[in-house]
């Protein structure tokens, strides 16, 4: 948890990654969902969204307006598309995500998304 928490201080301080918080709404929904819930639909997001070898929109996947916490999480902490993913975390395109990488990106979204609601 420690090396998320170095990761997540230091994408909070950059123009791009630092400007995505949950609004009110969005905290509001974490609440009445739920963390337990909220992980299920992470880990749903990351396997429909990123686990594929290759993605035809890469890019372009994850909406950045306040649809779902989640997908502002996956902006602020660089788990947007493959070549965030790849920039960021260092998980190489062009390969399907394993079960260590996804458990490790839904790590990284839920505790952004715990940080933001505490």
């Amino acid at each position: 948890m420690e090396e998320i928490d170095k990761l997540l201080t230091s994408l909070s301080k950059t123009k791009f990654r630092g400007s995505f918080h949950l609004n009110k709404k969005m905290k509001e929904y974490v609440y009445k969902t739920g963390y337990e819930t909220l992980e299920k639909h992470a880990y749903d997001f990351v396997n429909n969204r990123l686990k594929p070898a290759y993605i035809e929109n890469d890019g372009k996947q994850t909406p950045m307006r306040q649809v779902h916490p989640v997908f502002i999480a996956m902006h602020a902490c660089g788990c947007c598309c493959r070549g965030c993913l790849l920039k960021i975390h260092k998980i190489p395109k062009g390969k399907e995500l394993n079960e260590k990488e996804i458990k490790y990106i839904v790590d990284v979204l839920m505790r952004w998304i715990k940080k933001e609601t505490e």
